[in-house]
């Protein structure tokens, strides 16, 4: 199920109906309607999936409780093993197995040797990385005495499952979510009128800016080898602004959402397009991702290498990084996409400010002349790993890339149509309200104080006027694969 569907709008009108006017009085009773409509909107998709679902949630919940009790160490030990090796193992049968297999097969082709080892038919559960991620997070916290296990299976299933977050996150950790599920929550008319101004711009990112860029890159992507290189390069421009559109058009709906039900769950993105290194972007791009490997992936690393000084620091962030496009999914271009991102953080390492926070005026209308350099000049190096990201393979990644070098003026140049250039007028405008509202939660947090009522309804009813004539066929949220 999709947000930006009308299945959606009847499924919540009717789910919050009851939440807060039927089941409010009872919080044990509210907390079942929420697991209920979890999975509901879970199996909406494909109903086989859910019993993976519920099946890693029943384990990892006694797992839980039993680390806890558990007080021979080598016997905790073994407790957190099993639910390591569910949790990874999981994602490597659901999501790396026939990967593995077709490496396997190319390499032995290499050499000239054909076994042609058969794929397997797997259906992946939809949004598995986030919630194996939660659930590897939930176990390691407890093992290290930073949260208690839950004995409340319905809280426990809720934090698994909760179901504005369940397909692309946020990954919310256990110490952030199951103390709101196991508290009385009360409808707060500011928090939720606020919340359907950030469900509203995210439907604008998705719908109006992410969608229609699709039509755009799909065109320049799919037909590279056709293109002049500098197509192919604002290509990778449009790819950078689209799945940032789209991602966090999803998060900040996932967040208005949760907001409406009485919930503060994770913020994702912090305007990282204003990002001014590398480093900078990872902290404002995806944040419960970046969060999560670093506190679960890099910092053991960077302790078990600290005796080799910076050189020690550059293997871990590699090490982290590689992770990092590997979560994303069987693809060797998600791999090379995680090693560059690491390879950028070299120079920052070597000059020791990689952990060293840029301070800017959020205040100020325009950025200096050396915020701006460093904001193009971080976008150019991020979008050049995302044409990796979006590629099928290496192979045509770097096609793709040489292209952009040796055909930079030659070929076909892209033909910018009404469409188009509605599109692109309209992607000027959402960049810049992002960058005056950059110091805010998210981009239509208007001011009261300086915009009268009148004027920001004008503005909520422009955007929704926008929406419904940009809105076409319904597109899938990119992070969904994952």
């Amino acid at each position: 199920m999709i947000f930006n569907t009308i299945t959606f709008l009847l499924f919540f009108i009717g789910f919050f109906i009851l939440y807060w006017m039927v089941f409010n009085k009872n919080l044990k009773l509210q907390n079942l309607l929420l697991l209920i409509a979890s999975y509901f909107f879970y199996a909406w998709t494909d109903w086989r999936l859910l019993s993976y679902l519920v099946a890693v949630s029943i384990l990892n919940y006694f797992l839980g409780i039993y680390i806890e009790k558990e007080k021979d160490a080598s016997r905790k030990r073994v407790l957190l093993f099993i639910g390591i090796i569910q949790g990874v193992g999981g994602l490597i049968y659901f999501k790396y197995f026939n990967f593995f297999i077709e490496s396997f097969n190319d390499l032995f082709h290499s050499l000239n040797i054909n076994l042609n080892v058969q794929i397997v038919k797997i259906i992946v559960p939809i949004g598995i990385s986030f919630f194996t991620f939660r659930l590897l997070s939930y176990l390691l916290d407890i093992d290290k005495n930073k949260i208690k296990a839950t004995k409340d299976w319905v809280v426990f299933f809720n934090y698994v499952s909760f179901f504005p977050s369940l397909l692309s996150g946020p990954i919310d950790k256990a110490k952030l979510l199951i103390p709101q599920l196991e508290k009385e929550r009360k409808f707060e008319y500011n928090e939720a009128s606020d919340g359907m101004r950030q469900i509203l711009w995210g439907l604008f990112k998705k719908v109006v800016i992410a969608d229609n860029l699709a039509f755009i890159t799909n065109q320049i992507f799919d037909d590279y080898e056709i293109y002049s290189g500098s197509t192919l390069l604002l290509g990778a421009f449009l790819y950078s602004i689209q799945i940032y559109a789209d991602f966090s058009g999803y998060t900040d709906m996932a967040i208005g959402v949760a907001r409406l039900l009485g919930f503060k769950i994770t913020k994702n993105f912090d305007f990282p397009l204003f990002a001014q290194n590398i480093a900078e972007f990872w902290r404002k791009w995806h944040i419960s991702l970046t969060a999560w490997l670093t506190e679960y992936v890099f910092t053991p690393l960077s302790i078990k290498f600290r005796d080799y000084d910076k050189l020690g620091l550059i293997f871990a962030i590699v090490i982290n990084f590689i992770v990092v496009g590997i979560w994303h999914g069987p693809n060797w271009t998600y791999v090379l996409f995680g090693f560059l991102h690491g390879l950028y953080f070299i120079p920052l390492i070597l000059k020791g400010t990689m952990n060293k926070k840029i301070k800017t005026d959020k205040t100020r209308l325009s950025p200096t002349f050396n915020e701006f350099k460093n904001i193009i000049f971080n976008f150019i190096l991020i979008s050049l790993t995302f044409i990796v990201f979006r590629a099928e393979n290496i192979q045509i990644a770097f096609k793709y890339l040489k292209n952009i070098v040796f055909y930079f003026f030659q070929k076909k140049i892209f033909l910018f149509d009404s469409r188009v250039n509605m599109t692109i007028f309209i992607i000027i405008i959402f960049i810049i309200t992002e960058w005056l509202h950059r110091n805010k939660q998210y981009g239509l947090q208007l001011n009261k104080d300086k915009i009268p009522k009148l004027g920001r309804w004008s503005i909520y009813i422009l955007i929704i006027f926008i929406i419904i004539q940009f809105d076409g066929e319904v597109q899938e949220f990119i992070y969904f694969q994952f």
